[in-house]
């Protein structure tokens, strides 16, 4: 008898990803009451199911999911697709004797301690089964060179999964390569399942693969350990970009944009040449903020600009270090984000809401609405703009985007058959009600995200961040500049086990802060932010109605986060508590909190140094005279009374360097003072 040990490997979490959620609990609601279909095996090994209801369905071997035949009226994945594959996995185990069982389950959902990989797929044999022209598109894609992240089987929980630049792939079943899921509109059966076998078989050449290995996927004909080399064309372009940014430190960011428009554009033509996706990124984003400096917008901040012009130095500096070097830690193609390329169309995918920004200007006004993708636990972000109207302007909240009200959408999950997604992240989803529908964002919607997006607690955040490389030498992210201020990664933090301990308003900076903490008093703790804006002028009132429990006991918070002298600032878009969600911005009125009032809270020698540096990059440093050099060198005495003397030299000495005799390296001083006090502020 052919047990079709391919459906017994499908876990139920495998099922929700191939088809989704709502058939799954359907079909095991059916299941446990007694209503199961009728089933057959015939030789070949084509299961065939027969429904009280009169539909047949029909599953042959090799056949994904979505691909099976079903007489129902559904004209994509349904209900009676997934309860066959339940139901084949209840036969098997109620039929079969006990050490039979076991046997027939050894590879399915029941059992497996033997890790396995999906580099067992032979190419020739998948050229076989796969659709005409699927090799031929794969063999196109590797050309390019993609940078594809794999993680190895670590259970049935976690099978074996590859990231590519534009989209995921995970393996559900050893057997069958029908069952590997892609989140391209394809679904499967893709030139993305080829490649990310193509990336296991290249990482596993190397050794056995004990955790996720990052690599830029060779050519069939490319030598193992050849160095990919830093051209010309390269080397050039690297100098014409650290010219801008010299010119950007010398005369500051506060010049007209007309005088670095023309060579921002230039420089992103050449980049876009080279194939380097996120120099390109990074230049365009460089223009939007001096832009947004210009008309004095709210998405302009000073440490925001910093770190671009600093990360976007890193980031070429530590690319032509990789690419010089033979076999990199990393690829320099990642760095640079080569083989990123374009947009990606989605399959049917649901995105569960992490709350909204919004901002404005003289002139726009627009918003941010943040999605996690339960299936791949990323971050996607979805802007619009819309012109400021003179008189009787819509408030942001009623505006629509995809055909909803943003109040709406931004506390809400989205289920769309029409999206699309970039490189960084952004995505765009069909207005059409038939394509595209909305549920509402539930006190439980954040439980099926897991790690490393959502993470257990405070704790658990703050070791994951210490742990993470650079931000220059990773993708860039579209939702990590989502807060207005500099670059933070977003995540999702249980807070559970935490409680308000203060929430206090600093009227200078115009900030709530509120300190949440372990109700024992142990562990670590996290502190939210929340800047006025005028773009929502009552966000800080709900935040703060939030955390005096008006809403019910606070679960969980999703906002940018990153560790500022080991603690943990987060400024929150959304917040969970055990009655509903709450996004602050897009939130209705409330009456207002009486808050406490208090002095600015002490800064540090780390954070006034960048902040200090942020003004030298607005202003200029050829624009400096006595008594701004003076307070320079009061800065780099407090950094050396603090202890830290490398730091307080290099600051101390960045006057010296604008000597012409030294002018070359200049750019290098003031970026490598950057990098080494953003480092240490952490």
């Amino acid at each position: 008898m052919n047990l079709r040990q391919d459906l017994l490997e499908l876990t139920p979490a495998a099922l929700m990803a191939l088809a989704n959620p709502g058939f799954v609990k359907r079909a095991q609601k059916d299941l446990a009451a007694g209503m199961a279909p009728a089933l057959d095996i015939d030789a070949s090994g084509t299961l065939t199911a027969t429904y009280d209801d009169g539909c047949l369905t029909r599953l042959p071997v090799g056949c994904a999911l979505r691909d099976a035949q079903c007489s129902c009226t559904a004209t994509a994945m349904c209900r009676h697709r997934v309860t066959l594959v339940l139901a084949w996995q209840a036969q098997v185990a109620a039929t079969l004797p006990p050490p039979a069982t076991d046997l027939a389950l050894d590879h399915g959902q029941a059992a497996s301690d033997a890790a396995w990989s999906p580099a067992q797929f032979d190419l020739p044999s998948l050229a076989a089964v796969l659709p005409p022209g699927v090799m031929d598109q794969a063999e196109r894609l590797r050309q390019d060179g993609p940078v594809i992240t794999v993680s190895p089987w670590a259970g049935a929980a976690s099978p074996p999964g590859a990231q590519l630049p534009m989209c995921s792939v995970r393996f559900f079943a050893r057997g069958s390569i029908a069952h590997a899921r892609c989140d391209c509109r394809q679904g499967g059966n893709c030139a993305h399942v080829v490649l990310a076998v193509m990336a296991f078989a290249q990482a596993e050449r190397l050794g056995p693969l004990q955790a996720p290995h990052t690599l830029q996927l060779r050519t069939a004909d490319a030598a193992p350990d050849a160095a990919s080399g830093w051209d010309t064309a390269a080397q050039a372009l690297q100098a014409d970009i650290d010219a801008l940014l010299l010119s950007l430190w010398l005369d500051g960011g506060a010049q007209p944009l007309i005088a670095v428009a023309a060579r921002i554009q230039a420089l992103r033509t050449r980049a876009q040449v080279q194939g380097w996706c996120w120099i390109d990124d990074t230049l365009a984003e460089l223009r939007q903020l001096l832009q947004a400096r210009q008309a004095r917008s709210t998405r302009f901040a000073p440490l925001a600009l910093l770190d671009l012009v600093v990360g976007l130095w890193a980031r070429l500096q530590a690319a032509a270090q990789l690419a010089r070097q033979v076999a990199p830690a990393l690829p320099a193609a990642q760095v640079l984000g080569i083989g990123v390329k374009g947009e990606v169309a989605l399959d049917r995918v649901r995105l569960v809401s992490l709350g909204a920004a919004l901002w404005g200007d003289e002139r726009e006004q627009g918003a941010t609405v943040l999605w996690a993708d339960p299936d791949t636990q990323s971050v996607t972000v979805m802007a619009r703009q819309w012109p400021r109207e003179a008189q009787a302007p819509l408030p942001l909240g009623e505006r629509r985007i995809a055909g909803h009200p943003l109040r709406q959408l931004a506390a809400s999950q989205v289920v769309t058959q029409r999206a699309t997604r970039s490189a960084n992240g952004t995505v765009s989803v069909a207005a059409q009600r038939q394509h595209t529908g909305l549920l509402p964002l539930s006190p439980r919607a954040w439980d099926e995200l897991g790690a490393p997006l959502r993470q257990p607690d405070p704790a658990a955040l703050a070791a994951h961040l210490a742990g993470q490389p650079p931000a220059f030498t990773q993708p860039r992210l579209a939702a990590a500049g989502v807060a207005g201020g500099a670059p933070a990664a977003f995540h999702v933090v249980q807070v559970d086990a935490l409680q308000p301990a203060r929430v206090d308003w600093d009227p200078i900076t115009q900030t709530l802060h509120a300190d949440l903490v372990a109700r024992d008093g142990q562990g670590i703790g996290l502190r939210l932010l929340h800047p006025h804006r005028a773009a929502a002028p009552d966000a800080v009132d709900v935040l703060a109605r939030v955390l005096d429990g008006h809403y019910g006991a606070l679960r969980a918070v999703a906002g940018n986060v990153c560790l500022q002298g080991g603690a943990l600032v987060m400024q929150p878009t959304a917040l969970l508590t055990d009655t509903q969600a709450v996004v602050p911005q897009v939130h209705p009125p409330v009456a207002a909190l009486p808050l406490r009032s208090v002095a600015a809270a002490a800064s540090t020698p780390l954070l006034d140094t960048l902040e200090h540096l942020s003004l030298l990059l607005q202003q200029g440093l050829r624009h400096q005279h006595g008594g701004d050099w003076e307070r320079v060198q009061d800065q780099a005495h407090c950094l050396r009374l603090a202890g830290y003397r490398q730091a307080a030299a290099q600051l101390g000495q960045l006057r010296a360097a604008l000597v012409p005799a030294r002018r070359p390296t200049l750019l290098q001083h003031v970026s490598a003072l950057a990098v080494l006090v953003r480092d240490l502020s952490a």
